[in-house]
């Protein structure tokens, strides 16, 4: 797991499991009315800024099935070496 090497990530990234598998959203806005500084990019992609955004975590919709799929999550310094639209 990602929190085995970045200790500091681990509660933060729980709650934001914990509140995604309870969500219903179902457009982009919707994601952003609950994470406000999170960044909504193209084709259902959502970067989420984990602790202070010391971390970040990229994520892919489909509001339709209610499907997350996890695309990326890693440090900031590493989401900078990225293409968050095509990874």
């Amino acid at each position: 797991m990602f929190w085995e090497k970045h200790a500091t990530a681990e509660k933060y990234l729980k709650t934001w499991y914990d509140t995604a598998r309870h969500a219903h959203w179902k457009t982009p806005r919707d994601v952003k009315a609950s994470y406000v500084h999170a960044s909504i990019l193209k084709d259902n992609r959502i970067v989420f800024n984990i602790k202070g955004n010391d971390y970040r975590l990229i994520v892919k919709f489909n509001f339709e099935k209610q499907w997350a799929f996890i695309r990326f999550i890693g440090t900031h310094a590493e989401y900078d070496k990225i293409d968050a639209n095509n990874i």
